[in-house]
């Protein structure tokens, strides 16, 4: 059946699965809107109000969903704005899809209105922004390149796949079908592997299982905690993959990430194996590649990845395995247990000192910050999804949220490894419409500005998240840096915000503002039966910079060295 192209783009992704894509419209694929129109029954293209937030909310359904999200944006401003998002789904290993509306063929080269080249732009390496830029040219070809980009963003290490239309080829008239729907490889591990990790196990005194990055499932992670259990394994989650074993098991040893507990970075520098399972160890897994140094860990390590070109690029590891994480743990299910474990003792050790990390220190003002997380965690539901942008805010849910894991059924943390700020907001409002699931996201005064217009789109859209957020007066991550480095000289870090309650307010959420901890309950218990969603503004005074010190004990620590 003779169609324009912009039609078959839209079937192509409905065949794929998607039934709507992320973005703000533009005049570059004004023929793809009308594709959209076409099919409204089936598809919808949900409006956002910037670029970098519609890419956080497509990179956050990839998260959340294991599917790349789809984004659609226009040429040049349009595809730059985008580029945080699409920066993101490369460092998180996110599959996600990203459609650029271009300048007409007859116009390129000459730097027409809102031109880039976008190969030479986003790249497609290690080293660039996306895993694979693709330009179609020939309409005819339209559904070989969408399978091929959803198979790109799923395969291997996932991530994010953009495909350029050119605005001329949009509109021509095509006789092609979509090819069917692509499901991500499952990779094997090597048999051999099996039996050498086997033995590399049952030689160790002190192993440590660090579990995280893409790819995850329900039933991959069951069969982790099976592993774990018959092995007697201590467990911990890779930076901000908290969600990957359940924070509730008696093996678990807490996140090694952003403001690890010490007692946990001990732990993985005195571990004689570490069982890498998932992530890239990537800086902040690995504190600055000191906790695990590269190129050769002082630690037995044993990583396993998805892609071959991950494994050795970063450390030699003494057993590599490429697999993908249902059959990586599901290998580890069928290992059989030597006749001792002698680790039972460090195994519970690494519970207690996560139990003990749990116990917060004593910081001063009217806002008891692990009294809040605690009461946000009584009253929301177990399966609550939990989005965060960047910025020391973070570090309250990190340390004292404690995350049922996947193998309950469903992924509930959304945050950026790669520390964009922004991210929360908008990853929350693509949960909401998603999942259907209660949506919390913490978010910090700067962290909320810079994405907070997409509450706008949840209204537009009927979605409905709990918004936290601590109003502290600065950029308090950086000011914490200033006081370690440059201590009593503070340059840039102070804001003059917003009432972010009455902000909130004039999108159409309901919002309210709290400068005691007793506050709080009420403020929640009122947002939870709400049609709509609720901005909750909480006065943090500056000094609580972090979970475990002030910003006054930092600037002395400071000044006496």
């Amino acid at each position: 059946m003779n169609q324009i192209a912009g039609h078959l783009i839209v079937e192509c992704l409905l065949e794929q699965g998607a039934t709507h894509a992320w973005g703000v419209p533009g005049e570059s694929y004004l023929a793809v809107l009308d594709g959209m129109h076409a099919y409204r029954d089936r598809f919808r293209f949900i409006t956002c109000r910037q670029e970098g937030g519609a890419a956080f909310m497509a990179e956050a359904e990839g998260k959340l969903t294991g599917r790349p999200g789809v984004l659609f944006v226009t040429r040049g401003p349009g595809a730059t704005n985008a580029t945080i998002g699409i920066h993101t789904a490369f460092q998180d290993s996110t599959p996600m899809v990203v459609f650029i509306g271009d300048v007409a063929s007859e116009m390129r080269d000459r730097e027409a209105f809102q031109e880039i080249d976008f190969r030479v732009f986003l790249g497609a390496s290690t080293q660039g922004l996306a895993k694979r830029v693709e330009r179609i040219d020939d309409a005819r070809r339209i559904p070989e390149y969408i399978a091929r980009a959803f198979a790109t963003a799923m395969n291997g290490r996932p991530g994010p796949v953009v495909l350029v239309l050119p605005e001329d080829m949009l509109t021509q008239t095509v006789d092609a079908r979509p090819l069917p729907r692509v499901e991500p490889v499952q990779y094997q591990c090597d048999p051999g592997g099996a039996s050498e990790l086997r033995e590399l196990l049952a030689g160790a005194q002190r192993p440590l299982v660090i579990a995280g990055g893409p790819g995850w499932t329900p039933a991959a992670a069951q069969a982790l905690q099976r592993f774990a259990e018959r092995w007697q394994l201590p467990v911990a989650n890779a930076f901000r993959f908290q969600d990957t074993f359940d924070n509730h098991h008696p093996q678990y040893a807490g996140d090694v990430g952003i403001a690890i507990n010490p007692k946990l970075a001990e732990r993985v520098r005195q571990a004689d194996l570490l069982l890498v399972l998932g992530p890239r160890l990537g800086e902040m897994t690995t504190g600055g590649y000191t906790l695990i140094e590269a190129p050769r860990p002082r630690q037995q390590l044993v990583h396993t990845h998805p892609d071959p070109t991950e494994l050795g690029r970063v450390y030699q590891a003494d057993l590599a395995l490429c697999a993908s994480m249902p059959a990586a743990a599901g290998m580890l299910d069928t290992l059989a247990v030597p006749a001792e474990t002698p680790w039972q003792d460090w195994t519970q050790g690494a519970q207690a000192d996560y139990l003990a990390n749990l116990q917060p220190q004593a910081l001063p003002g009217p806002i008891d910050m692990p009294a809040i997380v605690a009461t946000l965690a009584r009253l929301l539901p177990s399966d609550t999804v939990v989005t965060n942008g960047a910025g020391n805010f973070a570090s309250w849910v990190h340390r004292f949220w404690r995350y049922r894991g996947m193998a309950k059924g469903e992924k509930t943390q959304l945050a950026p490894t790669n520390g964009a700020m922004g991210y929360g907001v908008p990853a929350g409002v693509a949960a909401a419409i998603v999942s259907g699931r209660t949506v919390f996201t913490i978010a910090g005064d700067g962290d909320f500005l810079m994405n907070g217009q997409e509450l706008a789109t949840a209204v537009q859209h009927g979605a409905k998240s709990i918004i936290v957020l601590l109003n502290n007066g600065s950029y308090g991550t950086i000011r914490m840096h200033q006081e370690r480095e440059f201590p009593t000289r503070v340059s840039g870090s102070a804001l003059h915000n917003p009432d972010f309650a009455a902000l909130a307010r004039a999108y159409g959420y309901a919002g309210e503002r709290i400068t005691r901890t007793e506050e709080f309950e009420p403020a929640l218990q009122a947002a939870l039966t709400r049609e709509q969603g609720t901005l909750i503004e909480v006065m943090l005074s500056e000094e609580v910079i972090t979970t475990r010190a002030t910003l006054a004990s930092i600037r002395e620590q400071a000044l006496r060295r």
